[in-house]
């Protein structure tokens, strides 16, 4: 049983609750599943867990929150964050949201399985948002049981983190736990259901707002909330913009509209795909969030989800990204213009969405070329022919960035052959003449461009590794760890956790985490494909 002293610590914790202080919510205080208009949020609370257990923490979250390690190797640690008490200060309550899936319209959407704690403040004056993932049910749980399970759970946890270590926009992980119980889920919708252990992860954010939640407002002509979240988020994530009217609406819609480009250029550099970029699953801080069938390229594939449910369309595949994101701050511009009634500075403001993505995919691709700028005239075509011709030789895409800058590219006899057998080395498939003479005239032309640059090799090097990761949550690696986990051993996922701390350092032990798919896991469920399950 936790401690008097353990309480302590998580009961000191400064909760300010802005959330449901100043925004509407549901007068219903039952928690069952159902229909909420004119409201932005339900009291939900937690489902205690049956046995709680600690699979894992994230010291860095756990430092934003000035939780010591003591605090969270605690019994109450467990106990709060598997939903089992609410820490003083905390209110336990869910959102309500739309959105468009698949891009349909799908109505009221909501925290299904997600329960928010409050938001802390620490000493710096810092405001975090807690919320537990899989505590189970919620008034918008719809026929689902709010509960989610150790592998997706696990995945979770670890890819928030690898996230932000890799510089990616990101909501964060603090602990991810067992409960003890049991879950039936059937993880390819087939038929074959199995039960599978239960886990909680606390997800950390400096606020949870999405797209959707403006969306469900406008969709059911309530205007009076939608412009009182509206009033809210600016006044609260946005601040700097001033006093909210129509002009600051703009404002903060091309504001929104640059922090969702920036996120997904980090996408693209590091060859994340989300796999189910719904309006409901877009921040409005510009923040991946949502960890759900998501998967890392491995050979570089434009056409590529993780998404069972995705596979036919492929609407969400890597390479329509950039697209789905612009097509999803449409629809939030259709939310938000019974408040602005100007399509066209709306359409204007979209915009920002275009030049901010551009400007910086080119930036980006320079970068991980090692090229000090990006000139159009002759970077399009040195940048379009490399992508289709990575995509031919089925070439992993992590190791080939990172090992291109290896090659010392003043070495005019010897580059080509080294460039030749790393993109061997690097591919999945063994390569075929054709191949290989696409790979020798762009190897040449790059050469011969990157060379303009005059930069020193050590230079290069150092340039391109700090943009493209040695180690990526690769598919496989986040299975194995699930694995291990089922068996009840975590070393695994702790392991891949402090390896991914540092993704661009060069760590001597560890180079097996830096390996291709092996063959094993191309086919594997968990390491090629994903559903919506949880």
């Amino acid at each position: 049983m936790p401690t008097e002293t353990d309480k302590l610590a998580l009961d000191n914790l400064n909760f300010d609750n802005r959330f449901i202080r100043e925004l509407p919510g549901d007068p219903e205080p039952d928690n069952f599943r159902r229909q909420v208009y004119n409201a932005c949020y339900s009291w939900a609370p937690p489902t205690p867990a049956k046995q709680p257990r600690l699979l894992a923490y994230a010291r860095e979250v756990a430092e934003d929150l000035e939780l010591s390690a003591e605090t969270c190797e605690s019994a109450d640690f467990c106990q709060v964050f598997a939903g089992s008490r609410l820490a003083k200060g905390m209110e336990a309550y869910a959102m309500c949201y739309g959105g468009h899936q698949f891009g349909q319209w799908a109505g009221q959407l909501g925290d299904g399985r997600a329960i928010n704690l409050g938001e802390v403040v620490n000493s710096r004056g810092q405001h975090y948002a807690l919320q537990l993932k899989g505590a189970g049910l919620t008034p918008y749980s719809r026929s689902a049981d709010g509960l989610a399970v150790l592998r997706s759970s696990v995945r979770e946890f670890l890819c928030s983190e690898a996230m932000h270590h890799l510089g990616v926009p990101t909501t964060r992980a603090l602990s991810v736990m067992l409960t003890g119980k049991q879950v039936v889920r059937d993880m390819f919708y087939d038929g074959n259901p199995q039960i599978e252990a239960g886990a909680v992860v606390c997800r950390v954010a400096p606020s949870f707002i999405r797209f959707g939640n403006f969306q469900i407002f406008t969709a059911r002509d309530d205007l009076d909330s939608l412009k009182k979240l509206v009033d809210y988020t600016i006044r609260t994530d946005f601040p700097a913009l001033g006093e909210p009217s129509i002009p600051v609406y703009l404002s903060w819609f091309e504001e929104v509209c640059r922090k969702t480009a920036e996120m997904i250029v980090h996408w693209q550099r590091v060859g994340f795909v989300h796999g189910v970029m719904n309006t409901d699953n877009m921040s409005i801080l510009g923040l991946t969030i949502d960890y759900g069938p998501y998967g890392w390229l491995e050979n570089y594939d434009p056409d590529w989800t993780p998404n069972t449910t995705d596979a036919q369309g492929r609407r969400y595949r890597f390479g329509n990204q950039p697209k789905i994101a612009y097509w999803n701050l449409v629809q939030l511009a259709n939310a938000l213009y019974p408040l602005i009634k100007r399509a066209e500075s709306l359409q204007q403001a979209l915009l920002a969405y275009t030049e901010t993505f551009d400007k910086g995919w080119q930036a980006m691709m320079a970068a991980k070329l090692g090229l000090l700028a990006f000139e159009p005239a002759e970077d399009d075509a040195l940048v379009n022919e490399l992508l289709q011709l990575l995509q031919a030789a089925e070439t992993d895409m992590s190791l080939f960035y990172r090992q291109l800058a290896d090659i010392d590219l003043s070495q005019e006899s010897d580059a080509v052959r080294q460039f030749l057998a790393m993109l061997q080395q690097t591919s999945y498939e063994p390569l075929s003449d054709e191949v290989i003479e696409r790979a020798t005239i762009w190897f040449e032309t790059y050469q011969t461009r990157s060379q303009r640059d005059s930069r020193p090799q050590p230079e290069r090097r150092a340039a391109m590794n700090a943009v493209n990761p040695k180690y990526v949550l690769r598919n496989y690696l986040a299975q194995l760890a699930i694995d291990q986990a089922e068996q009840g051993d975590f070393s695994l996922v702790r392991d891949l956790l402090d390896l991914l701390r540092h993704p661009y350092a060069e760590q001597a032990d560890k180079e097996s985490f830096a390996a291709k798919r092996p063959d094993w896991a191309k086919q594997r469920a968990g390491c090629s494909m994903l559903s919506c399950s949880s």
